[in-house]
């Protein structure tokens, strides 16, 4: 017979993703740092709905410890919101980019080994018609590119087969049109892509705007309005920097709320998943959730392959 949970231990749900890009990978090292750090771990077998399983164990334990990447982070959002549970990170995804924003180390054991010590820091999310948001979510290229890469693609090849698909899309891109209305103005354009930040990082390292952080209480829009698919490349640098802004085929603003609305409804694009459609309503949900992180971290290194978006 098992001996009861130490009252004096935190109670930690474990949630890995099976199909993150490393989320097959053996879990004993971290389970035994996490439980040296004093916590007692809850696993549930079962449901793979982190949602449901948040929600069903949300009165029984004292945080949520999340494995795998940014889909996996968005999937639990709504049930952190609903819980106030904290959360930690452990970094077993493609891009990581949450992670990133945070501050956080990449390798799995390394994050692991912060959990137990680290405070809990508020931070914002994006909504976009029902749907939370960490990092970006946009319309255009990058939603084609996500409709494009399977779930096998991005587990065998990491950031570097989001990048040779990105290549070969970029030479079908097409400009579309689309009308932003943010801050009682209202501008149509033409652009291949329009991003609406909330956090730091996406892609794998870009940078969604120089100054941006995930608890800044505000939405970072830009379009890129190229004229040929080329120029991204030149922009890579800025977009990597997030001094893209500053290009003068390259529309951007900070605001809290806006709307994107196109002639036919496109595929928008949140944290690498397909979950609406335009027209799309944007806004920023101030300190909505608590994660696990060292204070005043400095975002985390890029990767060498980020996405030309």
């Amino acid at each position: 017979m098992s001996a009861p949970p130490n009252p004096t231990k935190r109670r930690a749900l474990l949630l890995v993703n099976a199909k993150a890009r490393s989320g097959s990978a053996p879990l004993d090292a971290i389970r035994t740092i996490l439980r040296q750090g004093g916590l007692d771990l809850v696993e549930p077998e079962g449901s793979t709905d982190c949602q449901e399983v948040i929600g069903r164990h949300a009165g029984s334990v004292d945080l949520v410890i999340l494995g795998g990447g940014d889909g996996t982070m968005n999937a639990a959002a709504p049930a952190l919101v609903e819980t106030k549970l904290p959360f930690g990170i452990l970094p077993l995804g493609t891009a990581n980019d949450l992670a990133r924003s945070l501050g956080l180390p990449l390798d799995p054991e390394a994050a692991a080994g912060l959990i137990p010590t680290a405070p809990e820091k508020a931070i914002d999310l994006g909504w976009v018609n029902g749907h939370y948001y960490f990092n970006v979510a946009s319309v255009g290229f990058s939603a084609d590119l996500a409709s494009e890469l399977t779930a096998e693609a991005k587990k065998a090849w990491g950031t570097v087969g989001y990048a040779i698909a990105a290549i070969r899309l970029l030479r079908r891109a097409r400009p579309f049109t689309v009308t932003i209305e943010h801050d009682g103005r209202t501008e149509k354009v033409t652009t291949i892509q329009a991003s609406v930040g909330n956090g730091r990082h996406y892609g794998g390292g870009m940078t969604v705007q120089e100054d941006a952080t995930v608890d800044d209480g505000r939405l970072d829009f830009y379009s890129l309005e190229v004229a040929h698919w080329w120029r991204l490349i030149a922009l890579l640098p800025a977009l990597r920097r997030g001094t893209h802004g500053k290009a003068a085929d390259v529309r951007a603003f900070e605001t809290t709320e806006l709307v994107l609305t196109t002639r036919k409804p496109r595929a928008v694009n949140t944290d690498g998943e397909l979950t609406t459609w335009t027209p799309a309503r944007f806004k920023v949900v101030p300190k909505a959730v608590r994660v696990l992180a060292p204070p005043n971290a400095g975002p985390g290194a890029t990767s060498r392959f980020p996405l030309p978006f």
